[in-house]
């Protein structure tokens, strides 16, 4: 979302959601004076809270009311105002996430020696304490299992310029891709069966190198190692091998590890009996749709760090969690993902603190998880 804000609206605005966040109650002028040393009068803060208002990230509940933030707001608040140089506006909140951080850590490795430990006891471990700690429902997904190992690989010219690449599974699994090679005007030229031998050449070539490899690495595999003779091809079997290994490795539904809901139900934003119940309905009952969405693989951060997903209220396509905020990261084998962790709970919730939880709990569960899967 693209909003302009001054420095004095970002400061006021992330002071609103701070004392929102820590009261449940609506915010007003007089409070953020008392509360934060923004160094201006109750009545230009008035004025600022209008402004940030009538810009959509800020509402009042009723007329004689404060503000409290609205989806937009805390959008703005989680891209812009919880930063590293807005952080230090609030030393000790900068502290507290990064100190809960790594408190889940310690937790983790404290109480889940994974070396004794089924997998499965791992997560619901995992997840227990990571509701503990973050106040929050946690959600951990049981891994993916997929482990099918490639048998034959097979690259067939079916008309000029166009090629199939066949794979075969250890489980006898076929799947194609037919993609064209673009070839330049000389090389339509070329004899046919000059072009099947290469193939060939190509296609031995690979079997040699890949041969009872899993389809889990062939989407990250050095193409540079082509004999130089063969490197046009280096781009079409990248892209196809990619995208064989998508299209057969969909990610399937698993279980999801589901903890701390008769905490969070408690909350004053789950006061309706009826949304209560839409929510623990999706959660026991539609869990199918949930996955898909904290499994949803984000783009990475600069870096290529994997990333830390935040969905705020309408952000959300399942309408029961509209009202809720999810926040979802991938825990990974190597580079693949194969398994989420994420909290699910009011929009009003100490964001910097939750992401931080999320974050470091990822981290633990794919140390753990190359464990299990040398």
């Amino acid at each position: 979302m693209e909003v302009q804000l001054t420095n004095r609206q970002q400061h006021i605005l992330w002071a609103t959601v701070r004392h929102y966040i820590a009261t449940a109650e609506p915010v007003g002028s007089k409070a953020l004076v008392e509360e934060y040393d923004l160094g201006v009068s109750s009545a230009t803060i008035r004025n600022v809270m209008g402004v940030l208002e009538k810009s959509g990230l800020l509402y009042q509940p009723h007329a004689s009311a404060g503000r409290v933030p609205s989806d937009s707001g805390y959008r703005i608040y989680v891209d812009q105002l919880i930063t590293p140089s807005l952080r230090s506006r609030s030393v000790s909140q900068g502290s507290s996430a990064e100190t809960l951080g790594r408190e889940v850590e310690v937790a983790l490795q404290k109480h889940l020696q994974w070396e004794d430990r089924s997998l499965e006891t791992l997560l619901q471990g995992a997840a227990q304490i990571l509701a503990t700690l973050s106040g929050c429902i946690s959600l951990i997904t049981m891994p993916q299992t997929t482990t099918a190992l490639l048998r034959h690989l097979q690259l067939v010219q079916i008309e000029a310029g166009r090629i199939m690449l066949i794979v075969v599974t250890d489980g006898y699994e076929t799947h194609s891709k037919l993609m064209d090679l673009s070839p330049t005007p000389e090389e339509t030229q070329r004899d046919s069966e000059v072009i099947d031998r290469e193939l060939q050449i190509v296609s031995n070539f690979l079997n040699t190198h890949l041969r009872g490899r899993s389809l889990l690495e062939l989407a990250n595999l050095n193409w540079s190692e082509l004999d130089q003779e063969f490197q046009r091809y280096g781009e079409f079997l990248k892209n196809s091998v990619a995208e064989l290994t998508r299209r057969t490795l969909a990610p399937t539904a698993t279980q999801i590890m589901v903890r701390g809901v008769s905490e969070v139900l408690r909350q004053p934003e789950f006061s309706q009996l009826q949304q209560v119940q839409t929510i623990i309905h999706l959660l026991e009952e539609e869990q199918d749709q949930l996955w898909r969405l904290i499994f949803e693989e984000p783009e990475p951060e600069d870096g290529g760090k994997p990333k830390v997903t935040v969905r705020i209220g309408a952000e959300n396509p399942l309408e029961p969690i509209r009202t809720c905020t999810l926040i979802s990261s991938n825990y990974r084998r190597g580079s693949i993902p194969v398994g989420s962790v994420g909290v699910l709970g009011p929009t009003r919730l100490d964001y910097e603190s939750a992401i931080a939880v999320v974050a470091s709990a990822a981290d633990y569960l794919s140390e753990a998880f190359s464990y299990f899967n040398p």
